[in-house]
Parts: structure tokens; sequence; C-alpha cells
């Protein structure tokens, strides 16, 4: 006679794995708001997160020490707090193979199948040791133009010059040196994006940050039409936006990207941070190749108000060198070279002579063709694997090499992002909270009220066997929260190599 099947572990004594109400109370912490929750405080003891004060006086970690005069910390964006929390988990740049890095704003850099050879060597001829212009090489200049009107403006009348290009180092110069020239304006963003456009509205004081939430039952589109209306009603002079969209992996394009266009005839100036245009993942293989950009709908290079910001960085693949462009009428870029020359005085010289061929037509088609089999296979993947943990993707990315997760489903407090980023730090793995992506300049907002509380950013830019060691983590993670793990969860976090957590919430 064979014995009756045994039954599998368990911390509970109704029938096998099923919790009993008493005992999901008793380990389930439900917090409601950040001030019971060890994760937020660890976010907010960070120097620069707190509430802005009405008075505007410095902020520091500890209220009684010193402060430097005239000094005020900013905040730092997403990747730069996770890292930072990462190192206080053990993380350097020594071990990063041990980790899975899914937060990373970055793609993998070596080589990928079918792609063009990896640049391996630097030419230095004695020129390029001399500083370069706060608006770039000549030459460069001239070649993001050709490659623009190559791939966006044929046969338009209209087209880019060297005149319309500013070279600059890396794409957060080239919005700081944007936001400098900006006057005192009312400036429209959106809810989520890309973690950045925080600081950059709470550095430049002359943008009034006047917000738009994105919902995700619309997929997280832009309403043109309401936009339209806002800027009659508000008086919006400057529209900021990602596009492809950061973190949702959400695209504007087609008809939509055309009306977007149009406004900057409207007396309102558009600002595109286009650094994902090639990551386009088109169903249809004869649309593999193809990419976007707000430059196929300028009527005039030089009166429609336009701001394009993109570089080397995404689409080539290429994030150290820091060689960037703004695109723009060419009295923007007069403007630009004049905020430059006192905000970073211009890009690596040898870099942007190195990035010449780079930018040569045919072999950008090759880079795309490569780029977006490469990509999508890996999105695909992604997509594969949490579905099988049970965590679908309300909103799929289109664009971008993002995923945007909602947590809300899991058992708390694994439901927030913050938490669960600690969780996953105890893993060796790294992911983004999404309230980096709740633009917030005053930070004054519970963060449990954030839209983008419940969220993560998942980012598919690692190679793939990082990606699987990610996913391996957060299916150990949310395998132990579905079990009744939670009661070890939301709390003894490391604030830093030394020290456990001494946060009492």
């Amino acid at each position: 006679m064979s014995k009756p099947p045994t039954r599998p572990n368990s911390a509970y004594p109704s029938r096998s794995g099923t919790p009993s109400l008493r005992d999901v109370h008793g380990v389930m912490k439900i917090f409601h708001h950040e001030k019971e929750s060890e994760a937020h405080q660890i976010f907010r003891q960070q120097v620069g997160h707190q509430p802005k004060p009405a008075l505007g006086l410095p902020q520091t970690i500890n209220p009684d020490e010193e402060t430097v005069p005239g000094i005020e910390h900013p905040g730092s964006t997403g990747v730069i707090y996770c890292s930072d929390r990462a190192i206080a988990n053990g993380f350097n740049y020594a071990n990063s193979h041990e980790w899975a890095n899914l937060g990373q704003g970055a793609p993998e850099v070596g080589p990928i199948p079918n792609a063009p050879p990896r640049p391996e060597n630097i030419p230095l001829p004695v020129d390029s040791l001399e500083y370069a212009p706060t608006t770039g090489v000549k030459e460069l200049r001239e070649a993001v133009a050709h490659l623009y009107n190559d791939t966006y403006r044929k046969g338009k009348a209209s087209q880019y010059t060297y005149e319309n290009v500013c070279i600059v180092p890396g794409g957060r110069a080239g919005l700081s040196r944007v936001a400098a020239v900006i006057g005192d304006v009312y400036c429209s963003y959106q809810v989520p994006d890309y973690t950045a456009y925080d600081q950059v509205l709470s550095a430049f004081k002359r943008l009034v940050p006047v917000p738009t939430a994105l919902d995700p039952k619309h997929k997280y589109r832009l309403d043109i039409e309401q936009t339209k209306k806002d800027i009659l009603t508000q008086g919006l002079a400057v529209v900021i936006a990602s596009n492809p969209r950061n973190p949702t992996g959400q695209v504007i394009a087609g008809k939509e990207l055309k009306e977007l266009v149009s406004l900057s005839r409207e007396n309102t100036t558009i600002i595109l941070d286009e650094f994902y245009s090639w990551y386009i993942y088109p169903d249809n293989e004869k649309d593999i190749g193809k990419s976007v950009s707000s430059a196929e709908y300028v009527e005039d290079v030089n009166s429609d108000s336009v701001v394009i910001i993109d570089g080397l960085t995404k689409n080539w693949r290429l994030p150290g060198w820091r060689v960037c462009w703004v695109i723009g009428p060419k009295n923007l870029i007069t403007a630009l070279s004049q905020s430059g020359s006192f905000l970073d005085g211009g890009a690596n010289h040898p870099m942007q002579l190195a990035a010449l061929p780079l930018l040569e037509p045919s072999r950008v088609k090759t880079e795309k063709i490569a780029l977006q089999r490469h990509f999508k296979a890996k999105r695909d993947h992604v997509l594969k694997r949490l579905h099988a943990l049970h965590l679908d993707v309300e909103v799929p990315p289109q664009a971008t090499f993002y995923v945007w997760l909602n947590l809300e489903k899991l058992p708390p407090p694994l439901n927030n992002g913050l938490t669960f980023f600690e969780e996953l730090l105890k893993e060796q793995t790294i992911v983004i909270p999404g309230i980096f992506f709740d633009i917030n300049p005053a930070h004054r907002r519970n963060l449990f009220n954030s839209p983008c509380h419940h969220y993560v950013r998942l980012s598919f830019g690692p190679p793939m066997k990082d990606l699987d060691k990610g996913l391996d983590a957060i299916g150990r993670v949310v395998a132990a929260a579905r079990l009744g793990g939670t009661k070890k969860m939301g709390h003894s976090y490391k604030k830093s190599l030394e020290s456990s957590s001494e946060i009492n919430v």
C-alpha cells in the first residue's frame, strides 16, 4: 500500500499552502503612509529628497549639522540613488558581474549579431588636443545634419545645416543648456517621464512646472488635443517630453507626432528627448530598421520651434563617449553656444572626431536593423519570463529597452516600488523604483500617493545572461512573498556596508 502524498511545508495550519485570514493579517504589514515604511524613510533621508522647504532653506541629512551657505541639494536621479543603495548592500564596480543590474539606463555596449564592429581605437591628432568650439566640431555638426536630412527630410525644401546642430557632452548637458536659455515660462511635462527632468525643473527656477498625469488605461498616451487646450488656457510656452517614452516604453509616432510638432507653430516650444529613437519594435518585418523623430514633421527648420536632443549614448550604444547633440533653429544654437560656455565648456574633442564615421547613413542603417532585432528578442524574452511569474505587464513596451511593471497585485509590503527594490538588493539585483519617474520638483507629496508608487522600471538593456540572473532573483522574491514570507520583508535594510538600518518605523 502506497503512502499518502506528503504535504508541502507550510507555515499555516490550514490546508496545504493556504494561509488563513488570521495568518495573513499576522504576516502582512500594510503601510498606508511613507512614515510607516523603512524603505521610504531611507529614501527621504537621502540629501535632496526631503520636501522642499517653503523658504528655500538649505537641506541636510542632519538638520543639526552646519550647512554650506547658499547650497541646496537638487536630489539624485533614480539610477544614482539606486547605485548608492546597492553599494550600501555590497555592490561595487569590481564585483559588478556578480550582480544583475536591471536598473541601468544604458544598453549593452559589446558586439551584437550582424551589427558593424565596435570602435576599438581612438585617433589623437595634435589639433584634437585643443579645446573644441562650444557648439562642437563643424565636421560632426555637418554629419549630424546630413544624417537627419537623409533619414527624415528627403524631398523637403527646408534642410538642416551645421548651424542647426550643437554638440554637447551628454544628454543632461544638452537639457541643461536648453533650460538655461529659457525665460520665465510655464513648462508642461508628463508623469511618468525621465527622472532627470525633476532635477532640471528644480534647478532652473525660471521654468514653472505644469504636470500632466498620463493614464495607463489609455496606454500613457499624451492627449494632443488636451495639450492644445492647456496651451491656450494655461499659457504653456514649453512642452518637454521623452519620445520614445522613458519609462513606459510607448512612442508618439505618425499622425500624433505630426500634431505635436505642429504646436511649435503656435508660439510653443516643443523639446523632445529622442535618445531611444532607434529602439522601435514593429510587428511587421518590413518595418524593421525604421526609426522615429520629430524632424520628419518639421516644416521649416529655422522657424518651427522644435528642439531635438539625441546622441551616441543609446542608439549607437556608446554611453561612455559623452557625445550628444541638440538640433533646432539657428537662433537656438547661438544661445546654446553661450550657455555652454559657462555650463560645461563643450564636448570631448577627440571623441567628436572619432564619431564622424559612425554617422555615415549606410552604416547607421545596418546598425538600426541589428539593434532592433536584438533588443526585440530580449524584450520578448523578458515579457515571457514575467508572464511565467504571473507578473504580466499591463502596457507592454513598443519602444525603448524598459518594462514599466505594476506591482499592485503582489502581497504588501512588496507591492510598492521602493520596498520591492530594497528586497531585490538582498538578491544582488537592481531595479529602479517608480517614484523616480514621478516628476515632482517640490518633493512634498506623500510618496504613497504618487501615481508611480506601485511601479518599478526594469531595463532589458543588459546582456541576456544578466537579464536572466535578475529575473531569477525577482522570481525568488515573489515566490517567497506568495508563500507567506512577507513577515521578513519591509525592514532591516542596510544603510551602509558597516551598519544595518537604524530607522524606526
